[in-house]
């Protein structure tokens, strides 16, 4: 890619595996498995394959709540799935996920097994199963959904459009940063706004709808992600920064950000989860 001259698209769009910056070794515009490896399965009800990605924090966060709450039903398996390397395109992933995304989740405790993907759809199956983290108000629940569809609708505006452009396209192009830091800024100025007049996005509660939103626009405001904290002047969004920050503090969060984590500071990593003892004491 040049920035010499404009880019005119071809008539028939054609596949070309060099174009994919850092992440050319495993795009590609088919679906399903490129080889057969079953997946592993532990000895708790949950077994979940992900990676420490924003989406995959999700769902960490959410049974490390759980089990904050005694709900030792709870107890789940993480297994590392390392998408850099393909994971997610062998066939038994894809049997779980037919999108070979991350996270994905197996129930064993119904008969048969059942598989839940997308990370929203694994936070209201596991609230709902357990019956907390989900206002039970008709008014306060709804708040909850209607901020849990919104971060799976935004995120891909600071995930795939701004992240892509700011940290992993090949070449810097000031068209597409400027176009999604504006989209992104816009997101957080939506955030701060509902956050100046509410502890929590479903309202008085924590809820699944902060579960969601934290690990995208929490580690933002941190300048945790994307290291564009400057850039964005995430500083400026002050109810934000309040909420993200009283969300981090949760010692369930703490862990969840650990679990199936390998990069970073060592202390910060926990590649698979297998029981509440494989945190160092003070996670």
């Amino acid at each position: 890619m040049s920035n010499d001259k404009q880019y005119e698209p071809p008539k028939v769009w054609t596949w070309d595996a060099e174009s994919g910056g850092k992440f050319a070794n495993i795009n590609r515009p088919i679906a399903g498995p490129t080889h057969d490896k079953a997946l592993p399965v532990g000895q708790h009800p949950f077994q979940l394959y992900s990676l420490a990605t924003p989406n995959g924090v999700k769902a960490t966060i959410m049974f490390e709540e759980l089990l904050e709450l005694g709900f030792r039903d709870a107890e789940y398996d993480a297994w590392l799935i390392r998408i850099n390397e393909g994971d997610q395109f062998s066939s038994g992933f894809v049997a779980a996920n037919p999108n070979s995304k991350i996270p994905a989740l197996m129930d064993h405790s119904t008969n048969p097994p059942t598989r839940v993907f997308e990370s929203a759809s694994i936070l209201l199956y596991l609230a709902e199963k357990f019956g907390v983290l989900l206002p039970t108000t008709h008014a306060e629940r709804t708040e909850a959904m209607n901020w849990l569809f919104w971060q799976m609708g935004s995120a891909p505006y600071l995930g795939g459009g701004f992240g892509h452009f700011y940290a992993y396209a090949p070449e810097k192009f000031e068209y597409p940063i400027n176009r999604f830091a504006m989209e992104v800024k816009r997101q957080l100025d939506v955030l701060n706004r509902h956050l100046a007049e509410h502890e929590y996005m479903a309202g008085s509660q924590y809820s699944i709808a902060d579960i969601a939103i934290y690990p995208w626009y929490g580690l933002l405001a941190e300048g945790a992600l994307y290291s564009a904290g400057e850039f964005l002047s995430v500083q400026e969004y002050q109810h934000v920064q309040r909420w993200a920050a009283a969300i981090a503090q949760r010692p369930a969060v703490k862990r969840g950000r650990m679990v199936n984590r390998v990069w970073g500071e060592e202390s910060e990593q926990l590649a698979e989860r297998h029981a509440a003892s494989d945190f160092r004491a003070d996670a």
